[in-house]
């Protein structure tokens, strides 16, 4: 496993990197850590934390990392994805708390030759808690570029 920078697997740029670090990932897993702050996206001042939804996010972009990850260690450009939707994501909280830290995993189920990929994913916190849970599933075709350009109406 290398250690990359966040920003430089994931195709997003600030302020819409959300997650803070890779923190490890193989052939079918990875996992992602965010500590909580008042520079967090999507921080509410008055709740004192990121809503509980963001976590949908919160595991496509650790899914994003996953990618980015093994493109670079492939010596391949970084290419986006597409996040198509989850299947039951339940949440424990209403709120990821400021000064919280959450780990992100996830594990591939499924990958077929287009490139369509489910995901188990979990968000837990420091006591190893789960706070949600969701299956992810993501697309990330070989020519992101002609893909948009052939189904743009």
């Amino acid at each position: 496993m290398n250690a990359y920078p966040i920003a430089s697997i994931l195709p997003h740029s600030a302020p819409m990197i959300l997650i803070d670090e890779l923190v490890s990932y193989d052939d079918e897993n990875v996992s992602c850590r965010v500590t909580i702050s008042p520079q967090s996206a999507f921080f509410n001042t008055t709740k004192q934390g990121v809503p509980s939804y963001v976590g949908c996010e919160y595991m496509a972009q650790t899914i994003a990392a996953y990618g980015g990850a093994h493109a670079l260690d492939n010596a391949a450009g970084i290419k986006i994805g597409f996040l198509l939707g989850s299947r039951k994501y339940q949440a424990e909280v209403g709120l990821f708390k400021l000064a919280q830290t959450l780990l992100i995993e996830a594990k591939k189920l499924i990958q077929d030759e287009s490139g369509l990929c489910v995901f188990d994913c979990v968000i837990k916190d420091e006591d190893n808690a789960v706070l949600a849970k969701a299956k992810i599933n993501v697309f990330q075709p070989q020519d992101p570029a002609q893909f948009l350009k052939d189904n743009h109406e």
